[in-house]
């Protein structure tokens, strides 16, 4: 029996470069205004949205030596590339016309980095930041340990570069601190991290600080995570311990209590399938393959993907329509796997508990009609309404095939997808 690695691996390769299942990301202007607020040190910055409000902040600031960053939410900016033919997400300038020329490059333009794909991400801001000197970088992140159910802090005195190759180079440089809820950071847990960044005596008291706030931040935000790259020992400031470079990812699940955070959500940096179906209550991710799969249930659409995999089929999707499904969601759901063109035919998988079979059914009929489907459909029911469910798909005179079993099911939808 084919175990389920292919389809758990395809499914989490999706999440990591969707980024937004289960967490929010925010912009770097947006973390550095969330680090200020809590007064952690980070260098004097204002986001642009046009190329003479570029000028204007890079006036304001004040410097000659500033740094102008493209907004978009992908890692590795500096080595990416525009659709304009501009090389880096990432410009070292010397005055405020320099800014505005970038701006005129980057805003709403495609930056394409190793992490974005090749289609990019579209840039909706520039941060107009000034130039810091830094004496030491290292490297700062706090994330839950899904193991310990704890919250880990992890270090290094060696950052400003990928972790990863910290870790496979130097894996003594990094360390790790777990933090219980009970107690919480601790000022002398704070100390020890701060000893381990590799900073100057003199700096070491601001850098515990900065560690206490930065905890502070990801418990009262309900940060999932939080990652400083650079967290740097700088010259010439009030403080001697900056965050250069911030990225926050914020729980989904806490997004009632956080208004303020998940009014930062920049919509065009998300896939617009995937924000259809949040609005709908589907859950959805784009595969490679091209059987839609419309399921209810996590579980079952994990299972039913391995079993299309095992019969030669390839998922186009993971689509869990959940508990809640109605005639109306089913239809939106429907839509959202026909938006693929791949799509050579549909498999729906519904066990019926909740979600009742007759309004799966509706919906199915309903929306095979309104959006014309021309692929084949292959439906699975059982549980709450089965008999009525049926009825309404054999009298609906549609070329919806029927199957009480899953194996024969999706026996099937590979045989007419091939």
């Amino acid at each position: 029996m084919l175990s389920r690695t292919i389809a758990a691996n395809q499914l989490k390769n999706s999440l990591r470069a969707s980024k937004q299942i289960r967490n929010l990301s925010i912009h770097e202007y947006r973390s550095a205004e969330l680090l200020r607020q809590y007064g952690v040190g980070t260098p004097a910055g204002e986001a642009a949205f046009e190329p003479q409000q570029a000028y204007d902040i890079a006036k304001k600031l004040g410097h000659d030596a500033l740094v102008v960053k493209a907004q978009a939410l992908t890692g590795g900016r500096g080595k990416g590339h525009f659709d304009t033919g501009l090389k880096s997400g990432v410009h070292m300038i010397e005055s405020a016309e320099q800014a505005r020329d970038l701006a005129k490059q980057m805003l709403k333009h495609r930056l394409i980095t190793k992490q974005s794909g090749a289609k990019g991400k579209p840039v909706s801001a520039v941060y107009v930041v000034e130039r810091v000197n830094a004496k030491h970088e290292a490297y700062l992140s706090i994330l839950m340990d899904r193991q310990s159910k704890k919250a880990m802090i992890i270090c290094s005195s060696e950052g400003g570069m990928n972790i990863e190759e910290v870790a496979a180079k130097n894996p003594d440089a990094i360390k790790k601190f777990t933090v219980t809820e009970s107690e919480g950071l601790t000022a002398e847990t704070a100390k020890q991290i701060s000893k381990s960044l590799g900073f100057s005596a003199e700096a070491e008291a601001d850098a515990a600080d900065a560690v206490t706030k930065l905890y502070k931040i990801f418990k009262e935000k309900d940060a999932s995570q939080i990652e400083i790259n650079p967290l740097s020992e700088v010259e010439g400031q009030d403080t001697k311990v900056m965050c250069m470079d911030a990225k926050f990812g914020f729980d989904d699940n806490a997004s009632f209590r956080q208004e303020e955070v998940y009014s930062w959500r920049d919509l065009s940096q998300e896939d617009a399938d995937e924000v259809v179906a949040k609005k709908s209550d589907l859950n959805f991710v784009k595969l490679q393959g091209n059987i839609g799969c419309l399921v209810n249930g996590a579980g079952l659409a994990m299972a039913t993907m391995d079993v299309i995999k095992l019969y030669g089929g390839d998922p186009a999707n993971f689509l869990d329509c959940g508990g809640g499904a109605t005639p109306e969601t089913i239809e939106t759901a429907f839509k959202l796997i026909l938006s693929n063109e791949k799509v050579d035919g549909i498999f729906v998988n519904i066990f019926g508990g909740i979600v009742r079979c007759d309004f799966v059914a509706q919906g199915l009929v309903s929306a095979t009609k309104n959006l014309a489907v021309s692929v084949p459909i292959v439906a699975r029911l059982q549980g709450t309404n089965l008999e009525e469910g049926r009825r309404i798909i054999e009298e609906s005179g549609l070329k919806i095939y029927s199957f009480d079993e899953l194996d024969p099911a999706a026996q099937k939808v590979v045989e007419l997808t091939r």
